[in-house]
């Protein structure tokens, strides 16, 4: 049924059915359930259709999102698929987990005007889904086949995404990555109530049937990975989108008492029990939360997944502490929304000052905080506020505070590639390349710690500079291997 647009004064905003918090805190299920067709047409068909359409201006991939959601509100489906995907690898992705409140839908006329916003993600998870269940989506098959290879290490959202647009182009494409399941942290670092583990596995499987080849556990530059040097002579070019996974700690703490982890090992512990597989940290207890006192220190989209996770791991009871307040968190408000009626409770303006226990953990001292004066991001510095400090009790501390680059160089054995002063990799931002020929970077290792999005933006950037490269290699003589193969 087509519907007329600008229907927000008639319609009000409506999210698709949550379920109740009591029944998701039992299992890893995603929490909102899809759009009805009606529905997505009534949400879409609220679009104010703007001239200058801030929601796509907010979004890093500057998707077309007034046109999909016309689209969508004329009833005209694949069109509407066909112009989410023309910017998007993974839209089913991004509807899950982009933090929209933050990008496309906190930048809506309708939000800024009291009308509340369209409801964008879950519209473009509709999209999609509704695509794939008509058998629209399609692998990336090229119109013709070239003989140049490219090697992309790390099979990440920036990974995934060049891969996908060098083989439209018909290159030759392989994806190494260490890990034993494509998908970087969507696969072991995401929630499955976030994202539920077969959409990341379904997404593999389409660039497998287009021709991208796989080489999992392939450790590059260890014992029993090959070298970078020999992918360098395997390729015609390479891609180093390898994220950064290095967790940062909270120095002179006493962390080395038992009970204090790594954001990453406990998420990534849950997800591989999600994905079947035995996982002795879990058996033992060591990242199992259940029945314990969790304390969670950081204010970001990871420390969201971790309370959450402890929630449904059956912790007696969980905190999160951040250093600053609510309006100043950096992790998603509707992630928080979401934990708090799960059961977490936030303390805010709050920072540990030590970890207290003879062999494990049994308490965080922490200290109350202020805010000051704006630090040169112009952020309000937060400051302990004097005689505040106070004990919370705590079995199991989950250190969720961000992650750092790993010295790429030394881990490939190749001293020439050129780092930042944060051991993200240096690239020329015009044409991704790095400071060696032939070798461009693309993603968290470039930009450091970012969100999917930006991956995937980074990643389709650097594959049309891949293909820039290529051709004009081609064209000035010095490589027949962008010919057609016979």
């Amino acid at each position: 049924m087509a519907r007329k647009m600008m229907q927000f004064v008639s319609l009000g905003h409506a999210m698709p059915a949550k379920r109740e918090a009591e029944l998701r805190k039992q299992d890893f299920d995603e929490i909102y359930a899809r759009f009805e067709a009606d529905a997505a047409g009534d949400q879409a068909s609220r679009c104010e259709q703007c001239g200058v359409p801030f929601c796509q201006v907010h979004c890093p991939l500057h998707n077309n999102i007034p046109d999909w959601l016309k689209l969508t509100a004329e009833g005209r489906l694949e069109e509407a698929y066909e112009l989410s995907s023309a910017t998007n690898n993974m839209p089913e992705i991004c509807g899950r987990i982009c933090p929209q409140d933050r990008l496309c839908e906190g930048n809506c006329v309708l939000e800024q005007s009291g009308h509340r916003t369209v409801t964008i993600g879950a519209v473009e998870k509709y999209i999609t889904e509704t695509a794939f269940d008509r058998g629209w989506v399609k692998p990336p098959t090229p119109a013709r086949q070239l003989d140049a290879s490219v090697g992309v290490i790390g099979a990440g959202p920036a990974g995934l995404a060049a891969a996908e647009q060098l083989r439209r182009q018909g290159y030759r494409v392989t994806v190494y990555d260490r890990y034993d399941r494509a998908g970087g942290l969507l696969i072991y670092g995401i929630p499955g109530f976030k994202l539920e583990k077969p959409v990341v596995e379904r997404r593999q499987r389409l660039l497998t049937e287009g021709g991208v080849e796989f080489v999992l556990g392939a450790d590059i530059g260890g014992a029993d990975g090959p070298t970078f040097a020999d992918l360098r002579e395997k390729h015609d070019a390479l891609l180093i989108a390898t994220g950064v996974y290095r967790a940062r700690e909270l120095g002179g703490l006493n962390v080395a008492l038992e009970g204090i982890v790594p954001a990453l090992d406990y998420l990534t512990a849950e997800n591989r029990r999600d994905l079947g597989d035995r996982v002795e940290a879990l058996e033992s207890g060591r990242l199992d939360a259940k029945g314990r006192r969790v304390v969670v220190i950081g204010g970001g989209d990871t420390a969201m997944d971790c309370v959450r996770t402890a929630i449904r791991q059956g912790a007696s009871s969980v905190r999160c502490l951040y250093r600053r307040d609510r309006e100043n968190m950096p992790g998603s408000m509707r992630e928080v929304q979401n934990a708090e009626e799960e059961g977490v409770e936030f303390v805010w303006l709050t920072a540990p000052e030590a970890f207290l226990g003879d062999s494990a953990v049994r308490a965080v001292r922490a200290v109350r905080m202020r805010l000051g004066t704006p630090d040169a991001t112009g952020r309000q510095r937060p400051e302990p506020v004097e005689g505040s400090a106070h004990d919370i009790d705590a079995d199991l501390v989950i250190e969720a505070l961000g992650f750092d680059p790993e010295d790429v160089p030394a881990m490939f054995g190749e001293p020439a590639l050129k780092v930042t002063r944060w051991g993200t990799v240096t690239v020329d931002w015009n044409s991704m390349m790095t400071s060696l020929d032939g070798v461009f970077a693309a993603g968290d290792i470039v930009r450091g710690a970012s969100l999917v999005v930006w991956g995937v933006r980074d990643g389709r950037d650097a594959a049309t500079s891949i293909h820039h490269y290529l051709q004009n290699r081609a064209a000035a003589g010095g490589d027949s291997s962008l010919a057609l193969a016979s």
